[in-house]
Formats: structure tokens, C-alpha cells, sequence
């Protein structure tokens, strides 16, 4: 009676040895999620996502990480939930050894604004389009007129990418104007004329005449001289006097 009831203690003692060490063990691979950290870029300059934004994304597909085990959580399912809002470029999800689920998201960046009787709606640095935020107001070009969505992430997306990195064009090209036919009218912020483009084919060597021009006839007449710039026939430039 008292070996069998030793041998009963020692079973016992033994299950609950191991059920400890796999409970702990588990506890230590496998941590709960205790803290969700959101770091949002350039969150100072563009303000399209903020912190809490996402949170409530996540809350909303059933997607919060916390209190759940590290196992359970899926970084690829969040990833995916979160670059289905059209203002995200890029987003990284993952755990820590500490128990942190790490969120790093990327905002895009809006190059072109296009107001036309089509829609209203930004177009980003890599071509796609992004709507338009009641928080905060991108300062880039804006395009108005007869745009469709096809042009406006096609040449007007490749004409804004050149004067974004243009450092002059960038600060002197204000708006954009695009008639029924396709031909396209600049309103520039210095001066009082018009820059007729014609269709936006062979753009930058439009622009390369008009700079010489800029720099060379400019200094002579004054930035008042005419009302209208014409760089729609190759290789000239056609000016109208006010």
C-alpha cells in the first residue's frame, strides 16, 4: 500500500515537472503580446495615416495583436489589411523577443494633384493613385481640365515625376491645364503668361528650349512681356505679345 501510493507521488511529482517545464518553456517561445508599437514615417511632413488610424483598422478586421500569443499572430494577414488603405505605400509587421508587435508603415508620397471633371484624387510617386485627405492638404501641381485616370497615372504621372525632381520646374510650374484634345496649358508661378505644351510627347526637350529662352531672352524683355509661351511645334518656341 505505501509503495504503491509512493509510486502514485512519484507519477504525479513527475507530470506536474514536466507540465511546468513545458508551460514555462511554452511562455518563453511563445510570448502574449503586451504592447502594439506604430511607427508612421514622415508622420511630420504628411499627416494621410496616424496611429490611430490603424489601430482601428486592425480592430475592425479582428487583427489586434494584443493579448494574443505570439504564434497566433499574423504579420502577414495584418500586412495585407493595412495596404488595402489607399493612403499606405508599405508596411512591415512583425514580433519582438520581448513580446512587441512592431508596425512600420510607409505614407505615399502625392506628386500631383488632379482636379478634372473626372474625379479628385492625388497621384503618387509610383504612379498609383490615393484619394484626397479632409486632414491635410498636399502642396504639389494641380491638374484640372478633361483628365481621365488613364492619362493622369501615364504622361501626366511621368511630367510630374520630372518636375518634382527639377528643382526650378518643381518651384515655377504651379497648374496644370488639359483641354478636350489633350493639349496641355502650364500657368507658371513667375510671370503673368501662359506656357501652351501642346500634347506632353517629348516634354523635356520642350522644356530644356524654354529654359534657354528663360535664361536668355527673359533678362532682355521682362517676365511681362508676353501673355502666351507656345512650345507646341518641334523646336520652336512661339511667343504672343500682350
Amino acid at each position: 500500500m505505501i509503495r504503491a501510493l509512493s509510486i502514485v507521488v512519484a507519477t504525479l511529482l513527475f507530470a506536474y515537472i514536466v507540465f511546468v517545464s513545458f508551460y514555462f518553456r511554452e511562455k518563453r517561445h511563445n510570448p502574449r503580446c503586451h504592447d502594439l508599437e506604430i511607427v508612421v514615417e514622415d508622420s511630420l511632413d504628411k499627416h494621410f495615416v496616424s496611429e490611430s488610424d490603424i489601430i482601428a483598422i486592425l480592430r475592425q478586421a479582428d487583427l489586434n495583436p494584443i493579448d494574443k500569443r505570439a504564434r497566433k499572430v499574423n504579420t502577414n494577414k495584418i500586412e495585407a489589411e493595412l495596404l488595402k488603405n489607399q493612403m499606405i505605400a508599405r508596411v512591415e509587421a512583425y514580433n519582438t523577443p520581448s513580446g512587441t508587435v512592431k508596425l512600420e508603415v510607409t505614407q505615399k508620397v502625392p506628386i500631383l494633384r488632379i482636379m478634372s471633371v473626372r474625379g479628385n484624387y492625388y497621384v503618387d510617386n509610383e504612379g498609383s493613385t490615393m484619394p484626397v485627405s479632409p486632414r491635410y492638404v498636399a502642396h504639389v501641381p494641380i491638374a484640372t481640365g478633361y483628365i481621365e485616370k488613364e492619362l493622369a497615372i501615364t504622361d501626366l504621372y511621368k511630367f510630374a515625376l520630372f518636375l518634382q525632381k527639377d528643382e526650378f520646374w518643381n518651384d515655377q510650374i504651379d497648374q496644370i491645364f488639359v483641354h478636350p484634345d489633350g493639349e496641355t496649358e502650364l500657368i507658371p508661378r513667375v510671370g503673368s503668361h501662359r506656357i501652351v505644351l501642346g500634347t506632353l510627347d517629348d516634354f523635356e526637350t520642350k522644356f530644356q528650349n524654354l529654359k534657354l529662352f528663360y535664361d536668355q531672352a527673359i533678362p532682355i524683355v521682362g517676365w511681362e512681356k508676353y501673355s502666351v509661351i507656345s512650345l507646341k511645334y518641334k523646336n520652336q518656341i512661339v511667343c504672343t505679345k500682350k
